[in-house]
């Protein structure tokens, strides 16, 4: 079994570093600071290099962003969506009823999600004490409502799809698990749900995943140092090794999309590389992020 290592990029660290994505159309790198509520931008050279190239501001908390084709970025962010114009101004297009608060009260925050190739926008949700149950994952619409997909999760994590799109394969943290559904283009619907992959202990837990171009899945090991490669039955192929422990992450990017793109954290232990983005060429070739393709204006929570 292959392992490999990755090496830092040059971006200044983040606190919470998460949900990188490539926006191809803008050839740009996209990832997010969560406990800083920014959206950050890097451009990715042909030698793999990034370069930091700004930020953007889109809540007290941010979860994951991706770019909309009416213009600028839709974000999961506090407690519901945000859009944030191509200025940089912040507008919340919808506060979810079930979700939002602080810390201190046991309230939850937008945590990680993606597109799925029509357009629609999934995110999902964890409270800040990742206490079991409170997670949910919704869908904004190609015609703006937003509405709940699945509930009872714990810390609603990394999504992705297989090449054909007819499989969603989802991470929750808490427990460790990462759930694939049969999935309906036509309608965006999650049926058929089963356990592909059980996670934890030393090797950490699944966090963030993407989904290559052979069908295969990348998931960052939170707690683990590492992000692993596993075949669509689950069976584990490759593991890239990282110099930090808090894994959040990873996508792949860069003008040939070969380039893995992982993100980290800070956690207990003193890594002064925690925080930094790292990079691998596995061999393999990615998805760029699909863009929200819905409106940004009139969105309406289903409840």
């Amino acid at each position: 079994m292959p392992i490999l290592s990755a090496t830092p990029a040059a971006p200044a660290p983040a606190d919470h570093g998460e949900g990188p994505v490539w926006d191809a159309a803008r050839g740009e790198l996209l990832w997010v600071d969560i406990a800083a509520g920014v959206v950050r931008r890097g451009a990715v050279d042909d030698d793999g290099s990034i370069r930091d190239t700004g930020s953007l501001h889109a809540g007290d908390t941010v979860g994951v962003a991706a770019p909309a084709t009416a213009g600028g970025w839709v974000a999961a962010a506090g407690g519901g969506f945000t859009h944030v114009a191509e200025d940089g101004t912040a507008r919340v297009l919808v506060d979810l009823s079930r979700e939002g608060g602080g810390e201190a009260d046991g309230g939850t925050r937008m945590n990680d999600g993606a597109c799925d190739r029509a357009g629609r926008f999934f995110a999902g949700t964890m409270a800040f004490d990742e206490r079991p149950g409170a997670g949910t994952l919704y869908r904004l619409d190609l015609d703006g409502t937003v509405g709940a997909v699945l509930d009872g999760l714990t810390v609603s994590n990394g999504l992705g799809w297989s090449p054909d799109g007819r499989t969603v394969y989802l991470s929750d943290s808490g427990p460790g698990l990462v759930h694939a559904f049969a999935y309906d283009p036509d309608t965006g619907a999650f049926t058929d749900g089963r356990v592909l992959l059980e996670t934890g202990g030393a090797d950490g837990v699944a966090d963030g995943l993407t989904v290559d171009d052979e069908g295969c899945l990348w998931t960052a090991m939170w707690g683990g140092g590492q992000v692993r490669r596993w075949s669509p039955e689950g069976d584990l192929l490759t593991v890239v090794e990282v110099p930090v422990a808090n894994t959040s992450s990873c996508a792949f990017a860069g003008p040939a999309r070969d380039l893995l793109v992982i993100s980290t954290a800070h956690g207990d232990a003193d890594e002064p590389q925690a925080g930094r983005l790292f990079t691998v060429r596995p061999g393999v070739t990615g998805p760029p992020a699909d863009p929200y393709r819905g409106p940004l204006g009139g969105i309406r929570e289903q409840v």
